[in-house]
């Protein structure tokens, strides 16, 4: 009986740090946390340049991977470039931008 309940307990333990292992992040791959905060971050930064004046009528594209901003997207000025890095930066969480925007 002593057997069966150490069984149990060593199972448990394995299962338990099988799901903790399972969720954490690699160098590749975002954990589920993380995947949720880059989502806000996004959401965040695509709403802050669609309620600019100077930029929404631009289509810039915002990505976010692991607190790292890339926009994408064509532009008429470096003011815009510039305006949408600064916009970018200025959300919390947002750890560097990757500002890939094109002036045509």
């Amino acid at each position: 009986m002593k057997k069966r309940f150490m069984f149990i307990r060593c199972f448990m333990l394995v299962m338990l740090i099988t799901v903790f292992a399972a969720c954490a992040s690699t160098s590749k791959q975002e954990g589920a946390g993380e995947y949720v905060d880059d989502s806000v971050i996004t959401t965040k930064v695509k709403s802050l340049l669609a309620a600019d004046d100077f930029l929404k009528s631009f289509a810039i594209s915002v990505e976010t991977y692991k607190g790292t901003v890339q926009l994408s997207g064509f532009v008429d000025s470096q003011k815009a470039v510039d305006k949408a890095g600064q916009i970018a930066r200025s959300v919390q969480g947002v750890k560097s931008v990757r500002n890939d925007l094109n002036v045509k």
